[in-house]
């Protein structure tokens, strides 16, 4: 009788993640610090201005604009998690069986009915 999967794994065996993670973490935080103590700190009013692309910069960046870009947006996030929640499953499809393939399924289902809501909604029509 083989033994439980979770059997077959030890603490030491995440013992590279942990020092992956910390080694990340160590080099962001050495960066800012360095950068924070290295870099110049002549302040002027020529630098403090911000620089778009080298146009000199016109009026107040407040200005309102339609919500429908944010539409769009949470509508690309809502479907790009969608894909990673698709691509372990596709991994891990012969695993999963046929319950798997009813979950996937019934996922599926509830975001293409909130894509069906907000086509009907009006939220992709353009003026």
């Amino acid at each position: 009788m083989n033994p439980p999967v979770e059997a077959l794994h030890t603490s030491s065996d995440f013992i590279p993640i942990a020092i992956s993670f910390v080694v990340a973490v160590g080099f962001v935080a050495g960066g800012m610090v360095a950068t924070h103590l290295l870099g110049p700190r002549r302040r002027s009013a020529a630098k403090d201005q911000a620089f778009e692309c080298g146009i000199p910069g016109q009026g107040n960046a407040r200005i309102p604009f339609s919500i429908k870009y944010f539409l769009v947006a949470i509508l690309f996030v809502i479907f790009d998690v969608e894909i990673i929640f698709m691509y372990p499953w596709a991994v891990n499809f012969r695993e999963l069986g046929w319950m798997g393939l009813a979950e996937m399924g019934l996922f599926l289902a509830f975001v293409l009915s909130g894509f069906v809501y907000m086509v009907r909604r009006g939220a992709l029509k353009w003026e």
